[in-house]
């Protein structure tokens, strides 16, 4: 099949990527002119683990090209990817659907034959009949189909669940549609992973109820933490505990700093927007974001009150910037919130993360930026883990106790054995420990 990306961006990037490792013959279109020359030098504009490899094997393979010109890429494509970014909206936090719009309309004029639009970006219900609309009102004598085709894929793990998802979500109707999709997506086949046909509404919900249910078990387990705390408890025994029952699942029950990232803070957001809209409000969700949204701040007051309450002049080693390890992305990270409620209160940040240094550049100011864990480590007077990257899991001890002016560590994602940090001479704080 002839596929044509637009957006070259994770979301994009990453399906055009594994569609032309299937076998397909991709186009990967953006406007940005100097992301695309990166991409034809065999520069990757995001970190994704193996994504560099995949896609020089593929562009090597003939299968994967890179281009600005929209409406040449489109004028062969058997289906068109719209795979753009849709950020909450300035002002009033609905997505802001413009550059899916907008690309809507470049792709209706420039078709010329049967050619499936498929919504990959993540939208409000409705968003693939307003697309419908523009596409027709661009070219009236369009023949073509909107199909819905919400992507799933976890950041640091984004190829491995493209290539065996859960699930595969198709939303639509028109019956030469769907065959097309079905042979984009037959190279499953063999992995036998179920595809879910429902109507285009239908698909562009299940996206956004996913991401808010996972969005709420991170919260609801984030609130047992705090009340194991409180009761003397241990908040991994209860993760366990309830993570066996089949019906709960032990995924996503790791307490921690809140969630962040590109999709979890936009989409729930936008859940609620959608829900006032129609007048179905959903309070649940609308707990979740105010209580994920305290917490980050509450997360830097954590560090603080271990710190003896006072932490001006007092030097902090953040380690992990990312709002997830495997990643560059610091959108939404709790990492952001942390450190500037420590700098409110007068500490100085020492920071390092393996991936996302030059993003937190762009968004945190007055901060030493480190080469390494242990150069955080240098004079600071407590060290307190973010992101639970893998080179965090096993810091040496007794070289950090040499750094340190205070032996203190603050396990905000809980990677650590009290036992053994303890051994070392460490006070230990953690979360719902």
């Amino acid at each position: 099949m002839r596929i044509t990306m637009i957006g070259s961006g994770y979301v994009g990037l990453v399906s055009g990527a594994c569609f032309a490792d299937f076998g397909h013959d991709v186009i990967c279109v953006d406007k940005d002119e100097g992301k695309i020359e990166a991409l034809l030098q065999g520069r990757m504009p995001i970190f994704e683990p193996g994504l560099d490899q995949l896609v020089a094997k593929n562009v090597a393979a003939g299968r994967l090209r890179f281009t600005t010109g929209l409406a040449d890429a489109v004028q062969d494509a058997d289906a068109v990817f719209i795979a753009v970014g849709t950020p909450s909206r300035r002002g009033d936090g609905h997505a802001d659907l413009r550059y899916v719009h907008a690309a809507a309309e470049e792709v209706g004029r420039a078709l010329n034959h049967f050619t499936v639009i498929v919504n990959k970006s993540t939208v409000p219900v409705g968003t693939g009949d307003a697309v419908e609309r523009i596409i027709r009102s661009a070219n009236p004598d369009a023949d073509f189909a909107v199909v819905s085709n919400p992507e799933f894929l976890r950041e640091g793990a984004a190829i491995d669940d493209f290539k065996h998802p859960d699930r595969i979500v198709i939303g639509g109707d028109d019956a030469r549609g769907l065959e097309v999709m079905r042979a984009i997506y037959r190279p499953l086949y063999l992995n036998k992973s179920p595809v879910v046909e429902m109507s285009r509404r239908a698909a562009e919900l299940t996206k956004y109820a996913g991401n808010a249910f996972l969005a709420t078990k991170i919260t609801f387990i984030n609130e047992i933490a705090d009340l194991c705390e409180k009761v003397g408890a241990d908040v991994q025994d209860v993760a366990r505990g309830i993570g066996l029952d089949n019906r709960i699942g032990s995924k996503f029950l790791h307490a921690g700093p809140g969630y962040g990232g590109s999709c979890f803070p936009k989409d729930t957001l936008a859940l609620l927007k959608t829900a006032q809209d129609f007048e179905a409000p959903q309070r649940i969700v609308e707990a979740v974001v105010a209580v994920n949204d305290n917490r980050k701040r509450a997360m830097g007051r954590k560090v603080i009150a271990a710190m003896g309450g006072d932490v001006r002049d007092k030097s902090v080693a953040i380690l992990g910037l990312t709002f997830k390890p495997n990643t560059d992305d610091m959108r939404d990270s709790p990492a952001i919130a942390i450190i500037q409620t420590l700098q409110d209160a007068g500490a100085r940040i020492r920071a390092f993360d393996p991936e996302g240094m030059e993003q937190a550049k762009l968004v945190l100011d007055h901060i030493d930026y480190c080469a390494n864990a242990y150069e955080a480590m240098d004079g600071a007077d407590a060290l307190v883990i973010v992101t639970e990257w893998d080179a965090f899991r096993a810091l040496d001890l007794d070289r950090a106790a040499g750094l340190l002016r205070q032996l203190l560590m603050v396990d905000l994602r809980n990677i650590y054995p009290r036992d053994l940090v303890e051994q070392a001479g460490f006070t230990y704080h953690a979360i719902g420990r």
